[in-house]
Order: C-alpha cells, then sequence, then structure tokens
C-alpha cells in the first residue's frame, strides 16, 4: 500500500514522503491515527502543492534569520552578577539571561535559539552560538562582569 506520511514516522520516513508499507500496518495502525493519508491523484496533487509552499515558506525563513544573524554580528552582550570569592558568581548567567539582555538591545530572540552547553559561572567573556537556522551559524560575544 502506498501512502503520504504526515508526520515524521520513525523508522519509516518524514513527513510529506511517499512510502510503501504493508496493508496491515497502513490500514490499522497509520491511517487511523491519521500519520498518513492513501497515496491517489488527488492527494499526491495536495502534496505537490503544499512541497511548493513549505519550500517558500522555508526560503523566506532562512532570509530572515540570515538577516538577524546579521545584526548579531554587531552586537555584544554584557551581564552583571555578583561575584563571590575567585571569581565565582552566585548563581550563573542562562540562556534567558542572554534572551532578555538581547531584547533590552531591540534584538528579540527566544530562548531557545541559544544555546549553551552549560550555564556560565565565572567571569570573562564568552562565544555563544545561536541557532537561528539550521543553514545559517551565528554566534554573539557575551561578556560576564561584576557588580559594582
Amino acid at each position: 500500500m502506498k501512502i503520504i506520511l504526515r508526520e515524521d514516522v520513525d523508522n519509516l520516513g518524514k513527513s510529506g514522503e511517499l512510502v510503501e508499507v504493508r496493508n496491515g500496518y497502513g490500514r490499522n495502525f497509520l491511517l487511523p491515527r491519521g500519520m498518513a493519508v492513501l497515496a491517489n491523484e488527488k492527494n499526491l496533487k495536495h502534496l505537490a502543492h503544499e512541497r511548493s509552499v513549505i519550500s517558500a515558506k522555508l526560503a523566506k525563513m532562512k532570509a530572515g534569520a540570515v538577516e538577524i544573524a546579521g545584526k548579531l554580528v554587531k552586537v555584544s552582550v554584557t551581564v552583571k552578577r555578583k561575584v563571590g570569592e575567585q571569581d565565582k558568581l552566585f548563581g550563573s548567567v542562562t540562556t534567558l539571561d542572554i534572551a532578555d539582555a538581547l531584547t533590552a538591545q531591540g534584538i528579540k530572540l527566544e530562548r531557545r535559539q541559544i544555546h549553551l552547553a552549560e550555564p556560565i559561572k565565572t567571569i570573562g567573556s564568552f562565544d555563544v552560538e545561536v541557532r537561528l537556522h539550521p543553514e545559517v551559524p551565528a554566534k554573539i560575544k557575551v561578556e560576564v562582569v561584576p557588580e559594582a
């Protein structure tokens, strides 16, 4: 049975792909759960239309990500924190703190787009990765300074 996947299915395929599965798997599992539709002529035309719409939307998202990445190159974020002995912070600097500092500078990013391997716990200057789009790399400079 040939079907068109509406969702990503492990070990089968990604959304929008045309795949062939056994009749029972398609009829009893994928179709009732809305994870797939039959690959008839009407659905194949609809799939071609959706692919063109999705590709246009992805191109627009990538262009927006490139624009934001251009702004981020010029931006440096300074975060002030209380400091204890040996320049260790009370608490840490997280993605939420960085997102708030960027918003104060007029750049709106979600905290999920900012990637820290682990929270920053010392004073210094750090390069932080921002994931705007899979094909658009961006980094921002984060400087952690002691409160006066």
